[in-house]
């Protein structure tokens, strides 16, 4: 057996699986969000879709995480640290 990937590109009207920018068969482009269908054509109706560029998601507020911040030791342990 030929060990070739046979998967077929998903359809207009399928579900999208991943998020991320998705080309037709026209070079047209759509940024596609989990759970949207993908669209048909105006014209051509039902098309193909490719995956082109995976979504680069975020999942941060813009703060650092708390465990990352180090801890402030007392002033009597820095001046112990200091002299010894």
């Amino acid at each position: 057996m030929s060990s070739e990937n046979y998967d077929m590109d998903p359809i207009s009207r399928e579900i999208v699986n991943v998020e991320g920018v998705y080309t037709d068969e026209n070079g047209r482009e759509a940024y596609l969000h989990k759970g949207e269908a993908f669209p048909a054509d105006l014209i051509m109706g039902t098309t193909e879709w490719r995956l082109t560029e995976l979504a680069q998601v975020k999942h941060s507020d813009g703060e650092t995480s708390r465990h990352l911040i180090p801890k402030k030791r007392p002033k009597d342990q820095n001046h112990q640290n200091e002299h010894s």
